[in-house]
């Protein structure tokens, strides 16, 4: 399992951003009983709401705070309730690992009666300076990432918000360093980052990366962000009403 291996510094590099956590619960609405699919260690779970956890891995559930929700180890694509359990769901930033997540979602809306609410990424929006140093991450998410149309032949009807990502972004996700080029050439952020372990080779990439950060080259293609206090590069939360 994908986070057996890699997941074991989720819990000090991923930790969740306020801001996009504020965004991910005013998207559940009124909700309060709510199942976190591929929960992972636990981020962006409402605290105030009676929350239950879906994660496979026990790497990541070993990871869970104490006072976190309960967690059942179990799949996406074979969810242990009776339909309509759960007044909402959430899942962040995992659906992009689930071995079927078109099979995964259509679990999740039948077990969920009023919203679904994922934080994700949109595989068609390309803005990101990492990109030319590693274009391979462009075809691994492409292969892997459900875009917003294939999202709603699943869903149904869905409405997508923008999340911007801060420049002090605290969830050292794939874009969280945006403003920060340097934390790419740390192996322990890369390790907390699931792409980089996929590439096949990111040596090449690393080391343009570190030779253009010491040459001012980077400064000079990229400087512009540096003015910049938060940045779209393509993440998103869909919100979902299952019918």
């Amino acid at each position: 399992m994908l986070y057996d291996t890699i997941g074991r510094g989720y819990r000090t590099r991923r930790q969740p951003d306020a801001r996009i956590g504020a965004q991910i619960h005013e998207a559940l609405g009124d909700s309060r009983r709510i199942l976190n699919v591929g929960a992972g260690a636990g981020s962006y779970e409402p605290a105030d709401r009676n929350v239950l956890a879906v994660e496979p891995s026990q790497v990541m559930v070993a990871q869970r705070p104490g006072g976190a929700a309960p967690a059942v180890r179990a799949v996406a694509d074979a969810l242990p309730f009776d339909d309509d359990s759960f007044d909402a769901a959430m899942a962040s930033l995992t659906i992009h690992h689930w071995p079927d997540w078109e099979a995964g979602l259509t679990e999740v809306r039948r077990v969920t009666r009023d919203r679904i609410v994922l934080f994700t990424f949109d595989p068609d929006y390309r803005r990101f300076w990492l990109y030319d140093y590693f274009p391979g991450v462009v075809a691994l998410d492409n292969g892997r990432m459900p875009t917003l149309e294939r999202l709603a032949n699943v869903l149904g009807e869905i409405e997508v918000a923008t999340v911007e990502i801060p420049a002090d972004c605290t969830d050292g996700f794939q874009g969280a360093y945006w403003k920060r080029p340097e934390a790419y050439l740390d192996a322990d952020v890369r390790a907390s980052i699931s792409t980089f372990p996929a590439l096949e080779d990111p040596q090449p990439g690393l080391d343009a990366l570190a030779s253009d950060l010491a040459s001012g080259a980077w400064q000079e293609r990229y400087g512009d962000v540096m003015s910049l206090d938060a940045v779209d590069l393509g993440y998103r939360i869909v919100t979902a009403t299952p019918g």
